[in-house]
């Protein structure tokens, strides 16, 4: 199925289940599909959508990208939705989410899971910059690695990721890394006076098994979002959509 977002853009998106709705963004390198699994696992008591952000997917994009687009595509799945939603976001995709309730956009309840937020000790320079000269080289791998490595991934663990073929779907998303980092803002350093804005329960979650860094984030944005409950989930890191029923108990005491 699709919405048309404000600006025309189609987003293509799948719906399960019943009751409430609840719209799962996923983060870099993600689509629909990295999301199908904690969808499924939540539609025995949600009406749960899994889209593709535009650019990915089945869904469309436009020629000048910008964060409120992005507002705007969310905007339009909660119309769909009734008029309000409930929101879950991973990594990027936590940040998103996380601005999209800072606007004010109807929706009603909100779970952020390890937005990458830098701590005020990181420095993570001109990333975005340095990105965007490499897709403009045709450097899709230079791209993703760069993304890899900024994002705390060892060199070694990347070049073995380029035999995979994990690989080849790391680069035919690259051309949406730009967005991600976009999202995340300069330095990924957390909009506060965004953050302050939002008036909707929330829920920020990290992984026990997580390095320090993404737990970090997770305890940045939840001190700056008046009156969240932050969260640590034992036993599991950032790769927590691989294994949504462990997000299924959490989750669904707080949707409900």
């Amino acid at each position: 199925m699709n919405v048309t977002s404000a600006d025309g853009t189609p987003i293509f998106f799948e719906q399960r289940g019943s009751g409430a709705p609840v719209i799962l963004v996923g983060g870099a390198f993600n689509d629909r599909t990295t999301v199908a699994g904690l969808a499924e696992v939540l539609a025995a008591d949600f009406t749960t959508i899994a889209y593709d952000r535009r650019g990915r997917g089945d869904s469309g994009d436009s020629p000048d990208y910008a964060l409120e687009r992005e507002i705007e595509d969310i905007a339009a799945l909660i119309a769909h939705a009734g008029g309000t939603a409930s929101v879950f976001g991973h990594s990027s995709g936590a940040v998103l989410a996380l601005e999209a309730a800072a606007a004010g956009i109807g929706i009603d309840r909100l779970v952020a899971y390890e937005p990458p937020y830098a701590t005020p000790d990181q420095d993570r320079g001109d990333v975005l910059g340095q990105v965007r000269a490499q897709l403009a080289a045709g450097d899709r791998d230079g791209a993703v690695k760069t993304f890899l490595m900024v994002a705390g991934t060892p060199e070694e663990m990347v070049e073995g990721m380029k035999r995979a073929p994990v690989w080849g779907w790391f680069t035919g998303l690259a051309h949406t890394l730009p967005y991600d980092l976009t999202i995340c803002g300069p330095g990924a350093r957390p909009r506060l006076d965004h953050l302050a804005k939002i008036a909707v329960p929330a829920l920020v979650i990290g992984g026990g098994a997580s390095p320090e860094g993404l737990q970090a984030g997770a305890r940045v944005a939840a001190e700056a979002v008046p009156g969240a409950r932050h969260e640590t989930l034992a036993g599991q890191d950032h790769g927590v959509l691989q294994y949504p029923e462990t997000l299924k108990p959490l989750l669904t005491d707080f949707l409900k």
